[in-house]
């Protein structure tokens, strides 16, 4: 992995506002975390030991903010609270299986896969998480109804973020 690789990788993560990333590429492992801080390398193997020092020149072109706090997030979405008397621990929460963008239709304007509501079985795809360039359709684990939905359209979503809560049928 050469210097103009990290950057465009720093860029990406940068645009898609991914706040830790992990590669492994043979015996080169390159981990990637930002919060407050700018973005920086906290660990890297031997191999590739000499591109620490240009990483560390790179000047990062956006300022970096904090991500909003996952509640804040998930009370951005409206969902239909649960009827009286109905246990939402009894739920099932499908969760990301990866970073990257949450995108609830498979193409800009075509409908929803799913919304709060909908009747939905084991194996139907809920949503599709788009990671470098990739759409990884997210299926569901469980059968029942779709109780809430935790993200909108277009968020960046961490890995093992919640995406839906399905009530068991």
């Amino acid at each position: 992995m050469n210097q103009k690789e990290i950057k465009e990788l720093i860029d990406f993560l940068i645009e898609k506002d991914i706040a830790e990333f992990e590669l492994e590429r043979g015996d080169v492992k390159l981990r990637v975390k930002r919060g407050s801080q700018p973005l920086a390398v906290t660990s890297l193997s031997a191999p590739v030991a000499t591109v620490v020092p240009a990483m560390q020149a790179v000047p990062v072109a956006h300022p970096i903010s904090p991500p909003a706090p996952a509640n804040a997030q998930a009370a951005s979405v409206a969902a239909p609270a649960a009827p009286a008397g109905e246990d939402e621990s009894a739920w099932q929460i499908v969760k990301s299986p990866i970073v990257g963008t949450f995108y609830e239709s498979p193409s800009p304007g075509a409908p929803a896969f799913v919304k709060p509501g909908d009747s939905v079985t084991v194996g139907q795809v809920l949503c599709i998480v788009e990671a470098m360039k990739l759409m990884n359709e997210i299926e569901s684990d469980y059968a029942g109804v779709v109780a809430k939905s935790y993200v909108t359209n277009g968020q960046p979503v961490e890995y093992g973020q919640p995406l839906f809560a399905i009530r068991p049928s």
